[in-house]
């Protein structure tokens, strides 16, 4: 605790010290970045055009060089009719190559002034040290210089490191300086491949986009840095207003990062004397054992090895009791409480995970089946439409065949849509039932004679069976038709040509259902009386090893098998909603390559009138 409570002390001054160390930088970057304009305007002016014409341009940047301050690296001059180098201290290469055109464009002056020197930032690497990094800010200060005749003659530039530290070395917590310009340009950085790049090329982008827009909005903190292989690192920042050329300025961020280690070392000693002290209790807990009664160290000892069994989560043993103390008999009562409360939390804990997991896995597929589903019978409809709009029907034959596309796309997406809405509406309670009194012969007979004319292009034969004794029932009938329509449908899709569909209406009983494969394992009452409708086929079978996927919205069971059929997933999922609705559920059975049997359980809210009309089981 002491530990923690220091270190987030030591973290905060470490912060606070960053921004203030940026702030500091901030201000020696203004400082320097003056200090090198006025200086190289004042050498701007120690010689006259004339005389650089006259051949001593060499010896003139080379007298210059040494009058301007050490951080000056490079002094040039470049004619400005022609753009040559007519004098340089380090080589033929160019240090500000298109300051000549920009100071060209600039209205002669009698009297210069420091605003008139142009800063530009160095950012390329081929001049930076090699051999090991640098951080280092490289601008370069160029200086017009005019002849008798107020004609711009030479413009004289000299590239200036204004702070310099190898990146790696031991540092105090004033940290590293990292300059961005007001685009997002790193112009300096401990890592000089950085150097010129924008910020969305370094590690961690959206930080150091967040640090720019901060800065130049005005503000001064500090901040967690996370970059360089996941290493932690401390940050502060701040804004500077630099004047580029005349009365335009440039907003550059100032940073000061630091790693955390760093700003940690003083923490050292505080860990140095916490390990003293531990070594300290540890020996005097090894005197007092020696110098304790026998009575009262062994049962601690005890005491102890069930501690340490509890914190490695071996198998869950009582604590050891019968001491003579019964202060410690107490103590290991309360530890094994505190055990068995731990375990029991800890395993809800882990169920409660788990079903987290479950339920965002299972929106996730959701969404994502929803916005397939919903796409694809409007891409359809859209398809045709625009087919026929544009005129790509060579008869009527073939407009009519887009329309029924559409047609035949526009209510599927509709029976998803009200599907979606029933289930919507049944888990927020807005669904009510209307409970009639309905014939069960009439009932089966409409919901098969719906199915028929898709499985008569199959060649499956559909029969019905309702036992006599069965006449009126009360039920729902518009949920229960759409119940039946669902398990009927499937049943006809997932069956081969040539296959057989069976629709059975019978009265059952709550002990055959307890012995049912149920979504569901409520309890049953075993006397209740039930109307079972059954929906026999002999398609294709389901594995056992995917029964638990059966009733999920939108879950296909097998890519290999059930996507060659369409279908959203949702009609069994609607079917055992609107079932436990009614007070009753689903129950299935199946097996691979025989076909499958779905059963509708509903209580019967009346008694069965006796059969008095043969005809109504025909």
């Amino acid at each position: 605790m002491v530990y923690r409570k220091v270190r987030s002390s030591v973290l905060t001054t470490a912060r606070y010290t960053l921004m203030e160390s940026a702030a500091q930088e901030a201000k020696n970057i203004q400082a320097m970045t003056a200090m090198m304009r006025s200086s190289v305007l004042v050498s701007s002016q120690l010689a006259m055009a004339k005389s650089v014409q006259s051949g001593t341009a060499q010896q003139f940047v080379n007298r210059v060089k040494t009058s301007l301050p050490e951080q000056v690296e490079c002094v040039q001059l470049v004619a400005a009719a022609t753009g040559q180098i007519v004098g340089s201290t380090c080589g033929a290469g160019a240090i500000a190559p298109g300051v000549r055109q920009q100071l060209a464009s600039q209205r002669p002056q009698t009297t210069l002034k420091p605003l008139d020197v142009v800063i530009s930032p160095n950012l390329t690497t081929a001049s930076r040290a090699q051999v090991q990094p640098v951080n280092q800010l490289e601008l370069v200060f160029s200086a017009p210089m005019y002849d008798a005749a107020g004609r711009l003659a030479y413009v004289l530039s000299a590239k200036a490191s204004l702070q310099q530290q190898a990146f790696g070395q031991a540092i105090s917590r004033q940290g590293y300086t990292v300059v961005l310009n007001q685009a997002g340009i790193i112009l300096a950085h401990p890592l000089v491949e950085r150097i010129g790049h924008p910020v969305t090329r370094a590690p961690n982008p959206p930080v150091l986009e967040y640090v720019r827009k901060s800065a130049i909005a005005g503000e001064q903190d500090s901040l967690h840095l996370f970059e360089e292989n996941k290493a932690e690192w401390l940050a502060g920042y701040t804004a500077i207003q630099v004047p580029i050329e005349g009365d335009e300025q440039q907003t550059w961020v100032v940073l000061a990062i630091a790693p955390i280690a760093n700003a940690l070392y003083e923490l050292r000693a505080v860990q140095l004397v916490l390990i003293l002290l531990t070594l300290g209790l540890l020996g005097a807990s090894v005197l007092a054992t020696l110098f304790m009664t026998r009575d009262l160290a062994k049962p601690l000892e005890r005491l102890g090895g069930y501690a340490l069994k509890v914190r490695d989560r071996a198998a869950f043993t009582p604590a050891p009791k019968n001491f003579k103390i019964r202060e410690l008999n107490q103590l290991a009562e309360a530890m094994d409480a505190m055990v068995q409360q731990l375990d029991e939390r800890a395993e809800e804990l882990e169920t409660a995970w788990q079903e987290a997991q479950a339920a965002n896995q299972l929106k996730n597929e959701f969404l994502a089946t929803t916005s397939h589903e919903l796409r694809t019978p409007l891409n359809a409809i859209i398809g045709s439409v625009r087919l026929i709009r544009d005129g790509c029907c060579d008869s009527p034959e073939e407009v009519q065949e887009f329309l029924q596309q559409a047609d035949d796309a526009a209510i599927h997406l509709l029976k998803l849509i009200n599907d979606l809405l029933d289930i919507s509406k049944i888990e927020v309670g807005q669904i009510l039932l209307n409970l009639q009194p309905i014939e069960v012969q009439a009932l089966c007979q409409t919901c098969i004679y719906w199915i028929t004319p898709t499985a008569e292009k199959k060649r499956i034969e559909v029969a019905v069976e309702v036992e006599p004794e069965l006449q009126l029932v009360t039920i729902d009938e518009r949920r229960v038709r759409q119940m039946l329509t669902n398990l009927l449908s499937n049943a006809v899709k997932f069956t081969a040509e040539g296959g057989q569909v069976t629709l059975r209406a019978r009265q059952g009983y709550g002990y055959q259902l307890e012995k049912e494969n149920r979504p569901d394992r409520s309890p049953i009452n075993s006397a209740t009386p039930y109307l079972c409708l059954e929906v026999t086929d002999s398609g294709i079978g389901i594995d056992p090893k995917h029964w638990h996927l059966l009733f999920r919205p939108f879950q296909q069971i097998d890519s290999s098998s059930t996507r060659n059929y369409e279908g959203t997933g949702l009609g069994l999922s609607l079917t055992k909603r609107l079932a436990e609705l009614h007070g009753g559920t689903v129950s299935f059975d199946s097996t691979p390559g025989k076909g499958s049997v779905f059963r509708i359980w509903l209580p019967m809210l009346e008694a069965i009138a006796p059969a008095v009309d043969s005809n109504l089981a025909a």
